[in-house]
């Protein structure tokens, strides 16, 4: 089984009160999401594996049993064309959970009008195949588990 760290400090509030229909839906699979702190902040690794899908607002990390991990930081973030964000890996680089991947400014993201809600979803999963989802309380980066993964 695969254990899901938090890639961001914050509140874990479920993916049904992200406010984009396509992941409060799961349409890009099942999860959980992040309100993260307020101010300068850093995403990390959710799990030892390669970076195969990188973007300045949101990142893909594949660990050894081929699961998927998508943190999107904030709604509508793409919009941004990368300012504010800083990139401190390469897509193909092999991480380790908790390792820093993007450092990023959520009261820039919602001083542009965009929200820093970030998805953390279980690429191509069920939602069956997730166990002991947290979708309330406080979470540190690298430090609390979202979920497991079978």
């Amino acid at each position: 089984m695969t254990t899901v760290s938090s890639p961001l400090s914050g509140t874990a509030i479920g993916l049904a009160a992200v406010p984009d229909p396509v992941f409060s839906g799961a349409m890009v699979g099942p999860g959980t999401a992040i309100d993260p702190e307020r101010g300068p902040s850093e995403a990390v690794a959710p799990v030892d594996g390669v970076v195969v899908s990188l973007h300045p607002h949101a990142f893909v990390v594949v660990d050894d049993e081929g699961h998927g991990v998508l943190t999107h930081l904030g709604i509508d973030t793409v919009q941004l064309n990368g300012e504010g964000f800083e990139l401190l890996v390469a897509k193909g680089d092999r991480v380790s959970r908790g390792q820093v991947l993007i450092r990023w400014n959520t009261e820039e993201v919602e001083k542009a009008g965009k929200s820093p809600i970030s998805p953390v979803v279980a690429l191509e999963a069920t939602p069956e195949a997730l166990s002991d989802v947290v979708d309330s309380g406080a979470v540190k980066a690298g430090a609390d588990t979202l979920f497991g993964w079978q």
